[in-house]
């Protein structure tokens, strides 16, 4: 292991914290695991349920007024092999299912563009339902014999008759981290790939055997070439993108070192000041001279926290 990860600092809490929970952390439904494995529960739940549709694009049909659509699950419909269980509220199963294909009618967001407007109990549905639905769509094929597997457990686990295998829906971590002096600078960047003017704050998958803070100090060090020390949690929110786990962060660098943008990753990158990065949280996170990510990330909710 380098020096660099040898000599990382950890502190106690950060000096500021987030405001509110990230828009996709949040949640209300019970997910009654055991029931899972019941079959007479999960008729019931079924008979009493409702239904949500995701298209192929992690897409659902909303509101105008911002309300995720679950429809009345019809008495006659017996309980398909392809539906997942969400979780139970008020004596109602929650269930999806998804669809084969793209919906064309207007209507139909995803959890980047409706996440943050959602209300706690459909932004916690929409999240579990489109991370669930992509993880069955990716593994209909056992990893170990390579025979088909099949939806058991009102959807949480995979099983694969040749060869008995459980498979289980998988969360892959990664670390978001705001960078600032320890004052009144933060260090934005952004990706090639972004919109024009979008800056965000840093990110990286974890590596096999390595800590969530060694994985921040790591990737610091890679995208922009700085050190880092005083690493601090901050929060954790879901990213269903396939099956994203965002866990955040707050580290102090030293605003005189060089920024080293890496080639491919890291188009560019700045320290900016908290009186900038309010400006521009104020319009709603587009200011005169750069944007900051969508309400839906964790991203936002850090550099708000920061911010005030």
């Amino acid at each position: 292991m380098s020096s660099r990860t040898e000599e990382i600092t950890v502190s106690g809490p950060a000096a500021f914290g987030l405001l509110e929970l990230p828009a996709l952390s949040r949640s209300t439904v019970d997910r009654r695991e055991p029931v899972r494995a019941d079959g007479q529960a999960l008729d019931r739940l079924w008979a009493a349920g409702r239904l949500l549709e995701v298209d192929p694009k992690g897409r659902a049909r909303v509101r105008e007024t911002g309300e995720l659509v679950t429809a009345p699950i019809p008495a006659d419909l017996a309980r398909p092999d392809d539906v997942v269980l969400l979780g139970v509220q008020d004596d109602v199963g929650f269930w999806a299912r998804r669809l084969p294909q793209e919906h064309p009618e207007s209507g139909w967001q995803d959890l980047r563009q409706a996440g943050a407007a959602l209300s706690d109990t459909d932004a916690g549905l929409l999240t579990t339902a489109v991370g669930l639905l992509a993880w069955h769509h990716s593994s209909g094929f056992c990893s170990v014999c390579g025979d088909p597997t099949r939806s058991v457990r009102a959807g949480w686990m995979r099983h694969c008759e040749s060869c008995g295998y459980e498979h289980y829906p998988r969360t892959d971590p990664a670390v978001i981290c705001l960078v600032h002096d320890g004052a009144d600078r933060v260090l934005l960047a952004r990706q090639p790939s972004w919109p024009a003017g979008r800056y965000s704050v840093l990110a990286g998958f974890v590596e096999m055997g390595e800590s969530l803070e060694a994985c921040v100090a790591r990737e610091i060090a890679e995208e922009v070439g700085v050190d880092v020390s005083d690493i601090s949690y901050l929060g954790s929110q879901p990213w269903p993108f396939p099956r994203s786990l965002m866990v955040g962060f707050a580290a102090v660098a030293d605003p005189t070192q060089p920024l080293i943008p890496a080639d491919g990753e890291i188009e560019a990158a700045f320290w900016v000041s908290r009186e900038r990065v309010r400006t521009a949280l104020a319009a709603g996170g587009n200011g005169p001279d750069f944007a900051l990510p969508g309400k839906t990330s964790i991203a936002y909710r850090m550099l708000e926290g920061w911010a005030a």
